[in-house]
This record gives structure tokens, C-alpha cells and sequence, in this order.
């Protein structure tokens, strides 16, 4: 018990709980830079896959233009169904 309150107060000693030069606001400590420079790279990550799906889509869209689907016939299909359907059935009775 003596030793977890120990523990417990020297986890609580507010020497203990100083932010580091990041989260302290030294804003020129290289901490800090390597994390602004870890944040633009991983921008500049997403931007490059979110570019990526983009012009796969812009490029999906231009060759549907380029090959344009054939119309749809007007005419009636050459085999028609031979077995009556259910309501020819229902009319002749």
C-alpha cells in the first residue's frame, strides 16, 4: 500500500507533468519542426492519392465520351417468346 502511494505522488509532483517543447509553445525547437514537417508530408501524401483517384475518374469519364454506347433498337427482338404468357392466358379464358 506504502508503495502504490508513493508511486501515486511522485506520478502526481508537477515537475513531472511539464509539456514537451512541441506542446509547450517553442515553437523553434526542432521537436516542434519535425512535426510540422511530419504534418505537411502527410498532406501532401493524401493530396497525391486524393489526385491520383481523381484523375483516374477524369480519365474513366473521357474515354466513355470517346466511345459512345450503341443506340438501343426500336424493332421487336428477332425471337419472340413461343409459350403464351400468363395474361394472354387470363384474356382467352
Amino acid at each position: 500500500m506504502m508503495l502504490c502511494s508513493l508511486s501515486l505522488a511522485a506520478a502526481l509532483q508537477p515537475g513531472t507533468a511539464r509539456a514537451c517543447a512541441a506542446c509547450y509553445g517553442e515553437s523553434g525547437s526542432p521537436l516542434a519542426q519535425g512535426m510540422t514537417w511530419g504534418v505537411f508530408s502527410l498532406l501532401g501524401v493524401v493530396g497525391t492519392v486524393l489526385g491520383g483517384i481523381a484523375a483516374f475518374f477524369i480519365y474513366l469519364a473521357r474515354r466513355a465520351a470517346l466511345h459512345p454506347q450503341p443506340p438501343v433498337p426500336d424493332h421487336e427482338p428477332l425471337m419472340a417468346d413461343t409459350e403464351p404468357s400468363v395474361t394472354d392466358l387470363w384474356k382467352n379464358s
